[in-house]
């Protein structure tokens, strides 16, 4: 019987890796204990919630959205169609639910991957660095906007997504070998397309598909962007998760049931499944996405031609 050594194995890690891991723990244990904090004091609970209604689906979605999502097809966008198809969520509380719903799932697919999958271990903590900034600062600005500028973003921001995994589809079909590292020129470019990435992640759009399109385009192996996408993701979806349940802008019985189903389903699909023929699967799913824009969209346009019957009425009754 072989014995595996914890603490040894843990010591073989490269040091720059394992300073890494101890910053995810880290900030993982800080998003728990802040979140839990936050709660007590009552934010993201509502009294009217249609997330109450919806918690058994909303674990069902949790654990299949993660599950695809750990073989590489993301699942913001995929949770959103999912919402607007029962309407088992306020629109204005989405993009807040999925930040914190999906951060510690995806903190553990952040751990898998960096562990296994080869990529310059500078690169990768710059393109991290770069995706908490434009998270931290997009969560501040997303988490106070009202729900019809909610609605408007995310409609936009998941038609922009369908097209980026359309695009990152057939640059799958033809991946083949590139680089591990980026510099000069090439870097800053990827630092700047990560940090636009994480400011889009506080609408609710999904960075795995963007991020590989952007480090297939810089010359990398498509290989290399999962440790990048989902490094970048479990850094700044705590962060930003934090800045959403400050402001009470997410709902908290959905997210809990997201993040309880969700870390099952990451070590199903990492440890016993490991990958699956998935090329129809993410046809299907850009099919989803753009009937998730198209039903966001549609809401955003009643709530604009309610307005003007509202304030009529208030009028005629002033």
């Amino acid at each position: 019987m072989i014995v595996i050594d914890g603490y040894h194995a843990f010591c073989a890690i490269p040091f720059s890796l394992r300073a890494l891991f101890v910053a995810l723990g880290a900030l993982s244990v800080w998003f728990v204990w802040s979140w839990w904090r936050l709660a007590r004091r009552g934010k993201g609970v509502l009294a009217e919630d249609p997330a109450r209604a919806n918690t058994w689906y909303h674990v069902v979605v949790g654990f299949v959205m993660c599950f695809i999502d750990t073989l590489g097809i993301g699942n913001f966008a995929t949770t959103t169609s999912a919402f607007k198809l029962r309407s088992s969520m306020l629109d204005e509380k989405i993009p807040g639910t999925l930040n914190v719903g999906y951060a510690l799932p995806t903190v553990a697919q952040a751990y898998i991957y960096v562990s296994i999958v080869k990529v310059d271990l500078w690169t990768l903590a710059l393109m991290i660095s770069a995706s908490v900034a434009g998270a931290w600062l997009g969560a501040g600005v997303v988490a106070r906007w009202p729900r019809r500028k909610i609605q408007v973003g995310m409609g936009g921001a998941l038609f922009a997504a369908a097209g980026l995994m359309l695009r990152a589809q057939l640059v799958a079909g033809g991946a083949g070998e590139g680089a591990l590292a980026l510099s000069g020129q090439t870097l800053a470019l990827g630092l700047a397309g990560n940090f636009a990435l994480g400011a889009l992640m506080t609408l609710g759009i999904g960075l795995y598909a963007p991020c590989l399109v952007l480090v297939s385009l810089l010359g990398m192996s498509p290989s290399t962007a999962f440790p990048i996408m989902m490094g970048s993701c479990a850094f700044l979806m705590p962060t930003a998760g934090i800045r959403f349940v400050k402001q009470g802008s997410y709902s908290l019985p959905a997210a809990l049931a997201l993040t309880l189903s969700g870390i099952p389903a990451v070590l199903v699909a990492a440890f016993i499944v490991g990958s699956l023929p998935l090329t129809h699967v993410r046809w299907l799913v850009i099919v989803v996405v753009l009937y998730a824009a198209t039903m966001m969209l549609r809401s955003a346009l009643a709530e604009e031609q309610s307005a003007p019957a509202t304030l009529a009425d208030g009028a005629v009754a002033d």
